[in-house]
């Protein structure tokens, strides 16, 4: 599909620090675009986009359907809708039913990236209560993808990173402020 990598991280209570922390140790020049579903309120509107943009150097936009991915840009799944990545590295939003309890799901953006990106989808679970990214950090190292998850000393929540840890799939369980660098170093490659 590409040769470049794509960032696709979930997290839920606890996750705007988790984020900001990651977020603001990339360089504007990062090579990979970034997608991340964080659990929001389905009834606001979501603040996290211009909050982010804030704390890192990185471009931080809500995502739109038909966004085409571009690399040092960090694309936000809107409140109430799916995040999905597609082949030709554009972005669809769905209502799609709940996954896991929640929309946006973890899961539904991990799956869609292992299928677009394959071995170039690396998935990170942060913070957060219940198993949202368990099933999709299954199906990215399924095709050759890399996972990380938070440590529970780190993680304000420890469930999320704690389920995706008992797929047996995680390659990294890694303390917060050890993420950003394994992602350099990752996408670098």
């Amino acid at each position: 599909m590409t040769n470049s990598y794509i960032v696709v991280m979930v997290a839920s209570a606890g996750g705007l620090k988790a984020l900001s922390e990651i977020l603001s140790n990339l360089p504007p020049d990062f090579p990979a675009p970034i997608a991340v579903v964080q659990h929001l309120d389905p009834h606001y509107p979501s603040m996290l986009a211009s909050i982010l943009s804030k704390r890192t150097p990185l471009v931080v936009k809500q995502a739109e359907a038909g966004d085409k991915l571009k690399p040092g840009t960090v694309y936000i799944a809107p409140p109430d809708q799916h995040l999905l990545v597609n082949t030709d590295a554009t972005l669809s939003l769905s209502q799609d039913k709940k996954v896991c309890n929640v929309r946006p799901a973890g899961d539904v953006l991990f799956q869609s990236a292992a299928a677009s990106f394959q071995e170039q989808a690396i998935a990170v679970v942060l913070t957060g209560m219940d198993s949202d990214g368990a099933a999709g950090v299954q199906a990215i190292k399924s095709m050759g993808g890399v996972v990380i998850a938070q440590d529970k000393a780190t993680a304000d929540f420890f469930a999320m990173p704690e389920a995706a840890i008992k797929t047996g799939t995680v390659d990294f369980v890694l303390p917060l402020d050890a993420i950003a660098s394994t992602l350099i170093e990752l996408t670098n490659r």
